[in-house]
């Protein structure tokens, strides 16, 4: 049976003066997490604010362990891209 799992990533960019300083952000996080783990994303809430989004990175398995560490590095990864910037991440299960 397929495990979907999913990391919802609250970001904060306080340094954005206009929403292309903010898309520039959200972008360059989407296109990084794409890249390296082999996830699809999507920014699914906050697309008006200028200094908040909500980017959520989707992986699909036959293990649950595997989705856990694909999730972990993802958020590993934003963490680092980010620093100060991501305020939290939740995951979701859908088994």
């Amino acid at each position: 049976m397929p495990v979907l799992g999913a990391i919802h990533l609250e970001i904060r960019i306080d340094h954005a003066a206009s929403l292309k300083d903010r898309r520039n952000v959200v972008r360059s996080l989407k296109a990084r997490l794409r890249v390296r783990h082999n996830v699809s994303v999507a920014e699914i809430d906050d697309q008006q604010l200028m200094n908040r989004a909500t980017v959520t990175a989707v992986t699909v398995s036959s293990s649950r362990q595997f989705a856990e560490n694909v999730l972990r590095a993802v958020e590993r990864d934003a963490g680092e891209l980010l620093g100060g910037m991501l305020e939290s991440a939740s995951v979701e299960w859908v088994e």
